[in-house]
């Protein structure tokens, strides 16, 4: 019989090592290569299983799906991300920064389930009990068929389970949860893989859902194997600023419903809130037009959300001038300052130049590239752009305006708010789109002198 060696093997890729490494060769990630007893010589085989009539395969047409139909977690926003609800047995892994407020949404989700009746368990491994209460009396969130628990032990949380029979189960966080049944300790590849496993397969063999906390590291990505995102039915990312309240949702993967839905919540003092219509975060609007602002549509997932660029220039006598973003890419906004100073013949060359979005909203799709232009020309020439102007386009270096994606998606959103004029690809260029912008002022003001007189 030949003698038992060891090797190492990687969590992530399974690549194989005669000896140990800190990184995998293979898919070089730090610390997932671990030991693996594997005994040479031996041959196993599977036999298989008689399989009982109601596991059996049947015929497609045969299965009905009355039991997996969303049923609502009476937060609007969260359910729009999941594409109409929470699905009976589905897993669903929700990531985020720390202090972002998962805990704060999550026990938001859990009270709200529990209002309408159902039984509702929300485990805790990272706080105790008395400190899950007094943020649910700070946030509202005291409801009689809602358990609490904190655990850290992979089978206690499943005895817990088994005595509350809850209709929805909620852990935070599973980086923080071990099995005994796995060697190492909590968060490591192996223990997240072997409590992640056994909460989904529970979730699946008795139809309940399971919602869990996921930490990120420093990159962004979800800490642990990344078996965890393919074990999981959804993978949900709460995202936001913490020097702003805004905070969105989305839906990276999901199984039951579309990923390309974005949630908008904001923080306030007693917990979350949810914001069905977001557009008044993002626009300024004073009683008479200012010069530097400029009026966009961003595209969140499917949802259009109008968003203001406003501008300031400042002349600068030093050889230097500064650029200073906030909100847009520096590198985007250099670009089509030397557009408009070549296309549109406005000097910016010994000027200061500011640019910031309102709200704290971040814009990275080209779309934006139109007001951010007409916004620094505003500034540059001290003419005020009308209130109902709407700006959407790319603009190229050669000064031209393109085409973007959802157009009428955009255009329908902008003429829902009152914008009644669109700057877009139809201007040609951006010299005639910033001739256009500043005409819409006159415009405005010789309409309001004819309906006084």
């Amino acid at each position: 019989m030949a003698r038992p060696t060891s090797t190492f093997r990687c969590a992530e890729c399974g690549w194989t090592s005669v000896r140990w490494v800190g990184r995998c060769g293979e898919c070089q990630q730090w610390g997932t290569v671990l030991d693996v007893a594997d005994q040479v010589g031996i041959v196993r085989s599977l036999k298989p299983v008689i399989v009982s009539d109601d596991r059996s395969a049947r015929p497609i047409t045969t299965i009905t799906t009355d039991s997996v139909q969303h049923w609502p977690s009476r937060i609007g926003e969260f359910d729009r991300v999941l594409g109409g609800g929470i699905v009976p047995g589905a897993a669903i892994l929700l990531s985020g920064e720390p202090g972002v407020g998962k805990s704060t949404l999550l026990l938001e989700v859990a009270a709200r389930a529990a209002s309408t009746g159902r039984r509702v368990l929300y485990v805790s491994a990272e706080e105790s009990v008395h400190q899950v209460r007094l943020r649910a009396e700070r946030t509202g969130a005291l409801e009689p068929t809602l358990f609490l628990a904190s655990e850290t032990d992979l089978a206690t949380i499943l005895g817990q389970i088994d005595s509350v029979e809850p209709q929805l189960v909620i852990v935070d966080s599973v980086q923080t949860v071990s099995s005994s049944l796995s060697d190492g300790l909590a968060g490591q590849p192996g223990q997240v893989r072997e409590v992640a496993s056994t909460l989904i397969r529970v979730a699946k063999d008795r139809n309940l859902p399971v919602l869990l906390v996921g930490h990120v590291t420093k990159d962004g990505s979800i800490a642990g194997p990344r078996l965890l995102e393919h074990l999981v039915d959804v993978v949900c990312q709460f995202e936001g600023d913490r020097q702003t309240a805004l905070r969105f949702v989305r839906a990276l993967k999901n199984r039951f419903g579309p990923t390309d839905e974005v949630g908008c919540f904001e923080m306030t003092g007693d917990g979350i809130a949810e914001v069905t219509d977001p557009s008044g975060l993002f626009l300024s609007r004073g009683s008479d037009p200012i010069s530097g602002t400029c009026v966009t549509v961003a595209l969140e997932g499917r949802r259009a959300l109008p968003v203001e660029v406003q501008a300031l220039v400042v002349a600068n006598p030093a050889p230097n001038p500064r650029r200073v973003t906030n909100g847009v890419d520096a590198s985007r906004v250099a670009m089509l300052i030397a557009v408009l100073e070549r296309r549109a013949h406005i000097p910016l060359g010994g000027m200061d130049v500011y640019v910031s979005t309102v709200g704290g909203v971040r814009l990275v799709e080209p779309a934006a590239d139109l007001a951010i232009a007409l916004a620094i020309a505003s500034a540059a020439r001290d003419k005020p752009i009308a209130h109902n102007v709407v700006a959407v386009g790319e603009i190229s270096l050669a000064g031209e305006i393109r085409s973007v994606s959802s157009e009428k998606h955009r255009g329908a959103e902008a003429a829902r708010l009152g914008f009644r004029t669109r700057i877009d690809a139809r201007s040609g260029t951006v010299h005639t789109a910033v001739a256009q912008a500043f005409a819409s002022v006159q415009d405005v003001r010789e309409r309001e002198l004819d309906a006084a007189f």
